[in-house]
């Protein structure tokens, strides 16, 4: 069966598989090998990311087995899509745009992203195979000047010590109090009080002890794009914002403090701290400091 709206359906799909293939090969395109820190180094997000990894090489290699090619597209739509642009590239962001190039954070998020690109374009390449022949060529020039190909490689080793199911349910509860944060600054969105997540700084308040305990270690206010977050066993006032699909959790809005810095946007109480770049934090000024020694930025 094919028509109108299968095609549709179908173009939308593959562009945006395609989008994500290229955002990453942008964020990419100053890492090289010699950056690499090894997944020991990276922080928990970016682990959560190669677990995920671990969990579909099994999916897809047994789709594969099976003929079943709708399945694997399915399972890296999916994937792709709400777990990458919607979840770890949104987190990443900041880190990726401004932390300074020798970051931890940001080569461990480098290391993760270059980890996602090969094993989605290895897995995609018998399906998608011009467009990611495209991608390898552009993100492995040197496979392209031997006259190698994406379709000479096998399907990518993925270590097992990358899964880390206790890890994924810890994520799991993390990502559920992020949904309870950002459907209270969606309305806050609609009403005109803010035009960006940033503009927050919330007041969280959670009835769980253990997991109030398990957030401590957590940066929230990464993890939700605000500036700025407070977790409080206290009791919520009776107008905070509350989910029906996640219990225990309430949120009242605050806005944020300090002033915007012009890099990162972020609002924080050390904008202008150093005087070379005075319109930015003291994490960007550094950053910029950096860049300069690195004759990546106009004197």
């Amino acid at each position: 069966r094919i028509g109108p709206d299968i095609l549709k359906n179908m173009s939308e799909a593959y562009r945006k598989l395609r989008n994500t293939i290229r955002w990453m090969l942008g964020a990419l395109s100053h890492y090289e090998k010699a950056d690499r820190p090894g997944s020991q180094g990276m922080e928990e997000v970016d682990r959560l990311m190669l677990h995920r990894l671990a969990e579909l090489d099994g999916e897809i290699r047994d789709a594969y087995c099976t003929y079943n090619y709708k399945k694997v597209v399915a399972l890296l739509s999916a994937f792709m899509n709400t777990e990458l642009s919607a979840f770890y590239f949104d987190i990443r962001k900041d880190a990726l745009y401004c932390e300074p190039p020798s970051s931890a954070k940001r080569l461990g998020s480098l290391e993760t992203i270059e980890q996602i690109f090969r094993c989605v374009t290895l897995w995609l390449a018998p399906i998608l195979s011009f467009t990611m022949e495209e991608a390898w060529l552009e993100r492995y020039p040197e496979v392209r000047a031997a006259g190698g190909s994406v379709h000479l490689e096998t399907f990518p080793e993925v270590p097992a010590a990358w899964r880390d199911d206790a890890l994924a349910a810890k994520w799991e509860k993390i990502r559920e109090v992020r949904s309870v944060i950002t459907g209270a600054l969606e309305l806050q969105r609609a009403a005109k009080v803010i035009g960006s997540s940033l503009e927050a700084a919330p007041m969280v308040h959670i009835a769980d002890p253990e997991l109030l305990a398990m957030l401590s270690g957590v940066d929230m206010a990464e993890v939700a794009i605000t500036s700025a977050i407070t977790l409080t066993a206290a009791p919520a006032p009776a107008d905070a914002f509350t989910s029906d699909q996640v219990k225990g959790v309430t949120v009242v809005f605050r806005a944020a403090s300090g002033m915007k810095c012009a890099r990162s946007w972020r609002y924080t109480d050390d904008v202008g701290s150093d005087p070379a770049f005075p319109d930015v934090s003291a994490r960007d000024a550094k950053a910029l400091h950096e860049l300069r020694a690195l004759g990546r930025l106009a004197l």
